[in-house]
């Protein structure tokens, strides 16, 4: 119990810092485990783990998955056994371990991502449309600017009133679009340049934009990063008003949101070379080990092999042979 109670507050403390995890749970198992139903662990991006979920290839075996559900924002159900199921249930994911204990463990991944933040800066009536928009499909919204209250924007998690938005809270994924709209252009433009944030958006003509962005060059901006602010900001849809507009907006949102989905900051570990030739297949029980990592490895006629834990590693070195052949090495 006093271990669940430290899982569940680690996870509340990652969910109030804004930081993904995955939280883990065996729902149901066979003896014989060290594990049993109910039993929780906590996976941050890095590997890290908090809990106990089983030894052995368990414990490698979900900190693999819980990356890659980290990664895609899918759960996933897995069955860890001693020998792999060819009549395994649909929706589950089999784990054949033969260096598991013996007994069989189902356990659910459950992936929580913190949500992306939608900085707004300007009170015009395309922000606070899209303010509307943007909560509805999954970011946390802040809307910024000098009168700025909840009549304008009463879906905003969070309402600055002027531009002084230093004390926002870094995020996994943070996008900021400029909506003044003819009111403090260059305050706000400037504001947002000073979040250092790379996603920033500019609902303006293309006109506009030029001469804004000239500007702000002349303020001695980094005009790298003043030649990379979107405008007009959003897909073209022949918007025409707020409503449109803002829709336009939160498509391009959305938009980029997914792209950096594919490879998100802090999320997984980077292979060596970006290469699959990075990764090797633990003979005895299947698992994929990433070699710059692996803490466990045997030398046999010349060659290294790696394991995903200590118990693989000594039964190799039992017999390397016997199973090099099963492996049909």
């Amino acid at each position: 119990m006093l271990e669940t109670d430290a899982v569940l507050d680690r996870a509340a403390s990652l969910k109030a810092a804004g930081k993904p995890f995955a939280l883990i749970t065996v729902v149901r198992c066979e003896s014989p485990t060290s594990a049993k139903p109910g039993a929780k662990a906590v996976v941050e991006p890095d590997g890290v783990i908090q809990g106990w979920i089983g030894g052995g290839c368990a414990q490698p075996a979900v900190i693999k998955m819980a990356k890659a559900a980290l990664q895609d924002g899918q759960p996933r159900l897995i069955r860890i056994s001693p020998g792999k199921n060819e009549a395994i249930e649909e929706g589950i994911m089999d784990f054949g371990m033969t260096c598991h204990s013996g007994g069989t463990l189902d356990i659910f991944i459950d992936p929580v991502v913190a949500r992306p933040q939608l900085l707004i800066i300007g009170a015009s009536p395309a922000a606070q449309t899209l303010c509307a928009l943007a909560q509805r499909v999954g970011f946390g919204v802040t809307a910024a600017f000098p009168g700025a209250d909840r009549d304008m924007f009463p879906d905003a998690e969070r309402i600055i009133d002027g531009l002084d938005i230093s004390t926002l809270s870094g995020a996994a994924q943070i996008f900021v679009v400029v909506a003044t709209q003819g009111k403090c252009d260059e305050e706000g433009l400037e504001a947002a340049l000073g979040t250092g944030v790379n996603y920033i958006a500019f609902i303006a003509s293309t006109r506009k934009a030029a001469k804004l962005k000239q500007f702000l060059k002349e303020r001695g901006q980094d005009g790298t990063k003043v030649d990379a602010i979107i405008a007009p900001a959003g897909v073209e849809i022949a918007a025409k008003t707020p409503e449109e507009v803002a829709l336009a907006v939160l498509a391009g949102l959305v938009l980029a949101r997914r792209s950096a989905e594919i490879a998100p900051m802090g999320l997984g570990v980077e292979r060596a070379g970006g290469s699959d030739a990075a990764q090797a297949i633990d003979p005895i029980c299947g698992m994929t080990v990433d070699i710059a990592t692996a803490e466990h490895r045997s030398d046999y006629r010349g060659k290294t092999y790696y394991f995903c834990c200590s118990g693989c590693r000594h039964t190799f070195d039992k017999d390397p042979q016997k199973y090099l052949q099963q492996a049909g090495k």
